[in-house]
Order: structure tokens, then sequence, then C-alpha cells
């Protein structure tokens, strides 16, 4: 047998019941509503400088000069280019509450992804088309891990620390101790710096170099060690790195191992003998390097361009 639908029917209390419901519903999602980023409106930086007084020097920073000056953001303007109009938060007075304190944007607890993106909102220039999937972006590392916007040390790059290579120590403790090595390059000295070299937004290159390779970096300052020779050295041609450490080393010249043992890593069968003197063999010197150091004789180590150069003596 076919059984007949069922029929509900509402008593007058039922439909009053459901009709409250809906009412109630209602208001809660209009005041969402009402709460929303989409009703924000901007009140511009006096508005907020009522309650943050402690960043009226913004004003006055590179920054906020730059904006103007370059992107045509008036400083009136500025504080809600980044944070979002701030209408409901500037009328929920403080009160943590209130929905209307959330609809600002605030970086403390942002992720690293939605810091970065709001600084390249405006700084998507050339220096900057690598940081996307570079070393530093994939490590979870932000903008205001190294810039502050409100209260920087440097005002030239708007940095967290008095100068860049205190903000590059801060994580790269193991090149900090490189630099500080009786070799090493002339940063404490302040005649370079971290970013002469590197590219702490990303790059193309391995360690985010700024040229194509390490060689390429090095000749930058060294030229006079590029060649090409009539005679050269393959070792230079193949990577700097090979014989020198980059930052810093206890050894002269920033070699990787002292000299002879630099070079026995692979001269190892040459015409010379190194062994140690000693009272034995004291008398059979006519085979030995003097002062136990390759380059006393063979001076033109990276290339030589002498028709009888082929040993790099000349």
């Amino acid at each position: 047998m076919m059984r007949k639908p069922t029929r509900f029917f509402l008593t007058p209390f039922s439909a009053a019941l459901i009709l409250g419901l809906f009412m109630v519903l209602g208001r809660t999602i209009s005041a969402e509503t009402t709460t929303s980023t989409d009703k924000a409106e901007f009140v511009g930086a006096q508005t907020c400088l009522s309650c943050h007084a402690d960043r009226d020097s913004f004003k006055n920073s590179s920054h906020a000069k730059n904006m103007a000056r370059m992107k045509g953001i008036e400083y009136e303007k500025s504080c809600e280019t980044c944070h979002g109009p701030g209408s409901l938060h500037a009328a929920a007075a403080g009160d943590k509450s209130n929905p209307g304190y959330a609809t600002i944007k605030s970086f403390k607890n942002s992720s690293s992804a939605d810091v970065n993106a709001a600084c390249l909102t405006c700084h998507q220039d050339q220096g900057r088309l690598h940081w996307a999937g570079g070393t530093h972006e994939k490590r979870g590392v932000t903008c205001l891990n190294c810039h502050s916007v409100h209260n920087p040390k440097n005002e030239k790059k708007l940095l967290t620390s008095v100068d860049e290579k205190s903000v590059c120590f801060q994580c790269h403790q193991d090149i900090k101790a490189e630099i500080r090595r009786n070799s090493h390059m002339p940063i404490l000295e302040g005649k370079m710096s971290c970013s002469d070299c590197h590219n702490p937004h990303g790059s193309a290159t391995d360690k985010m170099l700024v040229a194509d390779n390490v060689n390429q970096l090095c000749f930058k300052c060294h030229a006079e060690k590029r060649g090409p020779f009539l005679w050269t050295h393959s070792p230079v041609q193949e990577n700097c790195l090979t014989c020198h450490v980059p930052h810093g080393s206890h050894n002269d010249k920033m070699l990787v191992a002292k000299l002879p043992m630099l070079c026995q890593r692979c001269h190892f069968n040459g015409g010379h003998n190194n062994a140690a003197y000693d009272a034995v063999n004291i008398s059979r010197q006519e085979n030995r390097s003097a002062n136990k150091s390759c380059a006393n004789c063979h001076s033109n180590i990276h290339g030589s361009n002498h028709p009888s150069g082929k040993f790099f003596v000349r």
C-alpha cells in the first residue's frame, strides 16, 4: 500500500517562535555586516594619532616622504595605506571586545606572507623580483625582521639596527665569527657592506649573490685576477672559493689553508720534496721549497702573461 505523505501543521505559537528566531538571526547578520572592513571608512592620520601619539614622528621619516614623492600618498592617508580604513577601529576606542576593533590591520601577529604582501604592494621594483621563492622568503623572514617603519635605528634604509651588518648578524652568527678573523673582508672597517655581494631581497643565483656567479662577483673588485692569461691557473677559472674563504680566515689572503698545504691538495706529485726540514736531511735543500711557501717563487699564481711564465713564476 502507498503511504500517505506526512503533513505538518504550525500552531500560532510555533509560527511566532520561528519568526522570532529569524529576526534574531537577521539582527546578528546585520551587526556583523556593519562591522566588516567593507563598511570601514578612511579617517586620516590625525584621528590615528589621537591614540597613537608615539607614531607622530613617522611624518618626518624617509618612508613618509617617499610615499608622498613616489606614490602621491599624502601623510594624512599614510597610516591607512598599510593598516586599512580605520573608522570602525577608532569608534571602538580601544575596546577589544568590540568587533570593530579588529577591523584594522595589525602586523604584530600576522603571518610572514601577510606582512610581506603589504610591503610588496609598493616595493616591487627590480631589486625584489626574486623575493618570492628566495631563501629568506622560504624561511619565513619578514620585512619587519630587518626594517622598522615607525622606529628605525637607521633612517636611510629603515633598519632595525644601527647598520646593515648588525641586521645580518642577528641570524648569520657564523659569518659574524668569520668577519672577526685575522684576514677578513673590510666590513667591520665600514669599507664595504653585506649588500655589496648579496641581495637580501633575493637573487637568481646561489647565496643571493648580486652577480651571476662567485668569480664574476670577485672580479668586480679584483679585476687584475680576471684574465684571460697566456698561462691560466685552472682553479682560478673554476671558482675563487677553491682557495679563498669569502668572509674571513686566520690564514693570509683569506686562504682556506696555509701554504704549502693549500697547494699540496692538488700538487702532491710535484717535483718538490715538501718534507719538513730536520737535522738529518738539512744538507739536501736543493729540491725543497724555500720557507715552505710555494708563493715565494710562484708569485703570479692566478695567471701569467709572460712567455716563460708557464709555472706562474713571472
